[in-house]
């Protein structure tokens, strides 16, 4: 889905108060943005709630929508910023964080030992970025997962692009000298780990 269609249906909606475009809007966008939203709020059932109350107040507010240039970075800023408000509302509350590994399974028939391997590598790599700080995994989960480029996630967080660079930097050394500890003295070259942390979530 590219941006053209986004503003197909963002226009539809706007002029035309469009439900069946809204509803290709809702459907593209939910499940990143829940994603998004459990990493401040780490309860999905919260988050499940802040996403539905933004598309909610998006569709309450459609005849504004002329006025936004990017909708995906509206969306990904207002749900930011609901969850913030949440955290306020309930920061006396304890949040327990929901583990979610996310470990792709990957296979290979020829060689179970490299099967194994791979596991064990992609396993590593998701501990790794659940170790990261939490503006740096932000950053690079929304840039590697989600497919933002530099300057919107800058909008997205509110930091500079310099700052995004700068994280997306840290975040990819962790990540290779990770899993250069993971194997050392094993016969895989350190080009091959760089690959794999560079692919990693695309």
């Amino acid at each position: 889905m590219n941006r053209a269609d986004i503003s197909e249906w963002q226009h539809r909606i706007n002029q035309n108060d469009d439900e069946q475009a809204f509803a290709c809007l809702f459907r593209h966008f939910y499940d990143r943005l829940i994603h998004f939203c459990v990493q401040y709020v780490h309860v999905t059932e919260a988050a499940e709630e802040i996403v539905s109350d933004v598309f909610v107040k998006l569709w309450n507010r459609r005849s504004e929508l002329d006025k936004v240039n990017n909708l995906q970075v509206y969306l990904f800023v207002a749900v930011k910023n609901h969850s913030l408000n949440y955290l306020e509302q309930y920061s006396h509350l304890r949040i327990v964080p929901l583990h979610e590994s996310g470990m792709a399974n990957l296979r290979n028939s020829v060689d179970l030992e490299r099967d194994l391997e791979w596991k064990e590598m992609r396993f590593k790599m998701d501990q790794i970025v659940e170790s990261l700080p939490e503006q740096c995994r932000r950053i690079f989960k929304l840039i590697k997962e989600d497919g933002f480029k530099y300057k919107e996630v800058a909008q997205i967080l509110n930091i500079s692009p310099r700052t995004v660079e700068t994280q997306l930097f840290r975040a990819m050394r962790r990540l290779n000298d990770g899993l250069s500890r993971l194997h050392k003295g094993r016969n895989i070259l350190p080009p091959l780990l760089i690959l794999l942390a560079l692919s990693y979530f695309v």
